[in-house]
């Protein structure tokens, strides 16, 4: 129960309709307790008749008047049962969808370090099935829960006014029916988790494949991943039919101990009648009925306690991704207007997950207005770079300053907000091209996104589409080849009209005619920004105003693209290389 403590926030927030669910709670108990009073009277009226003490008419005139009472009472305690769901369940639902909220706000605030720890398929998990299970608590494990309580108080102490000896029998097997639910309640928690853990791993196996679908199909990979699924779904039937069989227990024993109270009730019952202690016969009938109208708040001791053991067990995963804490945080809430002059200090990076030293002693500085290019081989630290510009990570050693202030001094959001990055990987949403372009100024018109859609040289592909910029695309943008992808991801950089301008390989899959191109029509624009260009390609590269050359962490050459074919080094060999390899296309 530790662990759904953190839920106590939103009985505060609504706190006035879970009252209410109380106060409507306890009318509809004080109404219910009623019928099988006015059954008992029903019952010992006609005992009276038998035995000849009242005539056929009062006796017929009280059972009209027992028969309206019982109908009466039964409806409104329908009706009061009826306002308790509409106040706990909506309740309910309504910090269902808070938290969901909280929990996709979070994942927006942790930094890449935590998604390269965590699968898709277990976040997914965490937000969907987890927070049901939550629900299940915050609705009906609590509706239930206060039913019970004031249904078995009301009832009990109804019993007791009328028999106190009757009752203490008739309870007899309710401290047995405690220890049962504890020992059953302990079981189904630590199954409940494990199945849970195993459903996340499910979910990130399934998501996995999907993605992965055409490489799956190219490899002729099927069966082999058929059987890895049947094995890892059998695994998750296992785990999930234990926890059904502990589950299963609770019923039974349920049933088993009520009928133990009902036995007794006849039992006890009919020998204090004989004996003269009891005088009237419906007082039994009473008691029967109200030991059955037990019998739902004590069988659902069991499954509240099972739904509060899976809650409880979904809010400790929940949990503990929002105690996460982001490894990147603003440390300020003032905000800058970004000028575009960026320094780097002595500059190490390791990254923790791999413990990779990309960054070795790094420093240079790009002025505002600069177009500078970034060389070197796979894995020499290009891209790390832009990620420590727009601070997707932070330095291990030594310091970055933007516009003479310490990157680390920058509200983050504020920083990126005046970024605009064209990824490595060209990721599109599952959405229009229109809006994929959109994504990069909300407010843009069709005038706009069609004019940077041609300088990123993409709008004639556009066009040839039926539905044209309203195109959906697949997931991850497969409607379009990989050159399109990065044309499509270049015009949604350059509508930001942001200051800084990151490029990160974008244009790897696209011929060297249209690289020529889409570069030619950058020009312009970038006039103004920083830019910062990544890139293997020396075409890419040498109109910028600066080309830094990295290897292995370090950076081994810098100049303009004239300085460094004079030096006779790298730079000079590649450019030989491809305009070699260029020849012979």
């Amino acid at each position: 129960m530790k662990e759904l403590q953190k839920l106590n926030k939103y009985f505060i927030k609504y706190k006035y309709r879970f009252l209410l669910g109380i106060v409507i709670t306890i009318a509809s108990q004080i109404f219910t307790v009623f019928t099988p009073q006015y059954i008992g009277d029903a019952i010992t009226v006609l005992q009276h008749f038998l035995t000849g003490e009242v005539t056929a008419e009062a006796t017929k005139q009280a059972l009209w008047h027992n028969m309206l009472l019982i109908v009466g009472t039964t409806l409104l305690a329908g009706f009061l049962t009826f306002l308790m769901r509409q106040t706990i369940i909506v309740m309910s639902r309504h910090i269902e969808f808070d938290i969901k909220n909280e929990i996709y706000e979070h994942y927006q605030k942790l930094s890449l370090d935590f998604y390269k720890r965590q699968r898709t398929g277990d976040l997914m998990s965490r937000i969907s099935e987890d927070v049901a299970k939550v629900r299940q608590y915050v609705g009906p494990a609590v509706m239930y829960s206060i039913n019970t309580i004031f249904r078995m108080a009301v009832v009990i102490v109804q019993m007791y006014i009328i028999s106190p000896t009757l009752t203490w029998y008739s309870l007899i097997p309710v401290p047995f029916l405690a220890i049962l639910m504890y020992k059953l309640s302990t079981e189904i928690n630590n199954r409940s988790f494990a199945y849970q853990q195993n459903l996340s791993k499910l979910s990130s196996f399934s998501q996995e494949i999907f993605s992965g679908i055409r490489v799956i199909k190219a490899y002729t990979l099927e069966d082999k991943q058929n059987k890895a699924y049947d094995e890892a779904t059998t695994e998750s039937k296992t785990k999930f039919m234990r926890l059904t069989y502990t589950n299963a227990l609770i019923g039974p024993l349920m049933i088993f101990l009520i009928g133990i109270s009902n036995i007794l009730v006849i039992y006890i019952g009919a020998r204090m009648y004989i004996n003269g202690t009891i005088t009237e016969i419906g007082v039994i009938a009473q008691f029967i009925l109200y030991i059955n109208m037990l019998t739902w708040p004590i069988a659902s001791l069991g499954w509240v306690s099972s739904m509060v053991q899976e809650a409880d067990s979904s809010q400790k995963r929940i949990n503990e991704f929002l105690n996460e804490v982001p490894s990147i945080q603003s440390t300020t809430l003032e905000k800058h207007d970004l000028k575009g002059k960026i320094e780097f200090n002595n500059v190490h990076f390791i990254y923790e997950d791999t413990k990779i030293h990309a960054l070795n002693n790094i420093s240079f500085t790009i002025n505002e207005g600069e177009t500078v290019a970034f060389l070197g081989k796979t894995g020499s630290g290009k891209s790390t770079i832009l990620q420590l510009i727009s601070r997707m990570y932070d330095v291990s050693s030594g310091s970055i300053s933007i516009d003479n202030i310490d990157i680390k001094n920058w509200n983050v959001e504020n920083l990126r907000d005046q970024i605009a990055v064209v990824p490595q990987d060209a990721f599109l949403f599952s959405d229009t091209i229109k809006n994929n372009i959109q994504f990069g100024k909300e407010n843009a018109l069709q005038e706009e996104i069609e004019h940077f859609a041609k300088i990123a040289d993409v709008h004639k592909n556009i066009m040839r589409f039926e539905k044209g910029y309203e195109t959906i695309l697949g997931e991850r943008g497969i409607t379009l080849s990989g050159g399109q992808k990065q044309r499509v991801s270049i015009a949604r950089a350059l509508i930001k009209d942001a200051l800084v301008l990151l490029l990160d390989d974008c244009l790897s899959a696209v011929d060297t005619e249209t690289e020529e191109r889409i570069l030619n029509n950058l020009k312009d624009i970038s006039a103004k920004k920083t830019t910062i260009i990544v890139t293997h390609r020396v075409s890419s590269a040498k109109n910028a105003d600066k080309i830094i050359i990295l290897n292995d962490g370090e950076i081994i050459e810098q100049g303009t693209h004239n300085q460094l074919l004079n030096q006779k080094g790298y730079y000079n060999n590649l450019y030989n290389k491809q305009l070699a390899e260029k020849d012979v296309l």
